[in-house]
């Protein structure tokens, strides 16, 4: 598993000569709605397994929680799944928060 920092995700999304990862948002409803990265796709932890599935498996995927241990978790889980381009956002919405949308909320 990858890890990338809230800038480095921004500057990837920036990037229009890069195709964009799935933004797999792994936090809880109300925590998706208080705050979340656009684009993103919420999906609550204890639902990827259930959901494995109906992720695309020719995609980056980055992991995006809170402060990056659930996220951490799920790409793990992913990986042990066979999931090959999995990335975890170090810090989470925090971070990304604190360094590239200074006006989101933050809880």
């Amino acid at each position: 598993m990858r890890n990338v920092t809230a800038r480095e995700l921004a500057a990837w999304l920036d990037d229009e000569t890069s195709a964009d990862p799935l933004l797999l948002d792994v936090r809880e409803p109300w925590e998706h709605q208080t705050c979340h990265i656009d684009g993103s796709r919420m999906m609550p932890m204890n639902t990827v397994p259930a959901n494995v599935a109906h992720l695309e498996r020719d995609r980056p995927i980055v992991c995006i929680c809170h402060h990056g241990m659930r996220s951490m978790q799920v790409a793990r889980f992913l990986e042990q799944q066979g999931f090959t381009d999995v990335i975890n956002l170090t810090g989470g919405v925090d971070a990304w928060a604190a360094q590239v949308d200074r006006s989101m909320p933050t809880y």
